[in-house]
């Protein structure tokens, strides 16, 4: 009896052993899972470059846009610096967008952005007119747009007193050389005729090819004596043109005016030569320098404003007469250290940058900022000249610090 009642303590001591030791290895795996699903987790997130409120822990397309989501590693470190630092690769960089801009001095005074119209320089223009009466036999431009260079043939003419002046011009030659007068000057003769077909608008190679057949053609081919691209044709074959009558109208577009209105009391914040800033919608907002050429002394009778006259340049001849462009001009005289506009985010706690680091990560730093323009904002503290900040992406940036430590650590950060 004795035996039994010790096998059955025996028994009843091995069950709670077993049942301690089971507890206790489902304590320990359910310790230890969570922190090898923290740690996975903690490597790296997936988010979209258009929409960075997306986290997803796979690569795929992003469930607003369809983009491509790109991947992000977060910087590991239990500091305050390593906790607010983002490190992202070349290709993340490129295809997030991010761009960057230096601290550098620039204008911060008063701007004032206006709507102009791009249009055709008229010191550049040019006018091809009739030397001489005559019908219009052939024209060989006959579409606006086109250019077309000095020497070009641009029409042939028929003309009975072309014919005439170059008839003495082959007499005078002919005379020359059969007769030999002693008393006549052959070579004045021929050199007065050579000068009257000049006039007419032949060129010294087709005078001198008069000469070589002996005789004259019908029709004379007249050459262009301009360059540049058509902007009017006033002639068709067949019209009759008489002397001076304009046959086409060229633009030189290498060079063109933006035109704009400023009110009569803000006119005289201005001066000829000011430099200026001109975008183009049209072209991405491609922005280029130019300089005000023009500031009209007499307002328009009918709204009272002043027109005002940008000169700027066209080399590559992707600009167009009637472009629209945005002018901004700038208040002179007012530089300091500052950033661009687009750099800064500013909340209830402040305002603040992404700066990139010279090892390539991006750090936030708080910032205090004074008054500036739409373009650039002048720095009280917090940045040094030369440092490059965010100017594209900064929110996306701002969005993933979030994520990586759950809430915004910028809270009480020093400048």
């Amino acid at each position: 009896m004795n035996n039994r009642i010790k096998q059955h303590i025996w028994l009843k001591a091995l069950r709670l052993l077993a049942f301690s030791l089971l507890i206790a290895a489902l304590f320990t795996a359910c310790k230890q899972k969570p922190q090898q699903v923290a740690k996975t987790q903690s490597k790296a997130y997936y988010t979209c470059s258009m929409h960075p409120q997306i986290h997803e822990d796979h690569p795929g397309n992003c469930p607003i846009c369809g983009m491509k989501l790109i991947k992000v590693e977060l910087a590991g470190g239990n500091s305050s610096t390593d906790m607010n630092t983002i490190r992202l690769t070349a290709s993340q960089i490129q295809l997030a967008g991010i761009l960057t801009d230096t601290v550098r001095d620039e204008n911060v005074g008063n701007e004032k952005t206006l709507t102009g119209t791009v249009t055709t320089n008229e010191n550049t223009a040019a006018e091809l007119s009739a030397r001489i009466a005559g019908r219009i036999q052939q024209l060989f431009v006959r579409t606006t747009s086109e250019k077309i260079s000095v020497g070009q043939p641009i029409y042939s003419i028929y003309s009975e007193d072309l014919l005439e002046a170059e008839k003495e011009y082959l007499l005078a030659k002919q005379q020359q050389k059969v007769l030999h007068n002693p008393d006549v000057d052959y070579q004045q003769l021929i050199s007065a005729a050579e000068n009257k077909l000049q006039l007419w608008g032949l060129s010294p190679a087709q005078i001198r090819n008069l000469a070589a057949p002996g005789k004259v053609s019908a029709t004379t081919t007249i050459l262009s004596k301009i360059s540049g691209t058509v902007s009017e044709i006033a002639v068709h074959e067949g019209d009759y043109v008489t002397e001076g009558m304009s046959i086409l109208k060229t633009q030189a577009l290498n060079s063109l005016w933006v035109e704009a209105q400023l009110y009569a009391g803000e006119a005289g914040n201005y001066k000829v030569n000011d430099q200026v800033s001109v975008s183009f919608p049209d072209l991405g907002g491609q922005v280029i320098a130019g300089k005000i050429e023009f500031i009209n002394p007499e307002l328009s009778d009918a709204s009272k404003v002043d027109l005002i006259r940008i000169s700027i340049p066209n080399p590559q001849d992707l600009i167009k007469p009637g472009m629209l462009a945005y002018i901004t001009i700038g208040g002179t005289g007012n530089r300091s250290l500052a950033i661009p506009a687009s750099a800064i985010l500013t909340d209830g706690k402040g305002s603040k940058v992404w700066v990139r680091n010279t090892d390539g990560s991006f750090s936030p730093k708080m910032i205090i900022t004074g008054s500036g323009n739409q373009t650039y904002l002048p720095i009280v503290s917090g940045l040094n000249p030369g440092d490059r900040v965010v100017t594209q992406g900064a929110y996306l940036l701002n969005s993933e610090a979030i994520f990586k430590n759950g809430s915004d650590n910028m809270a009480g950060m020093k400048m």
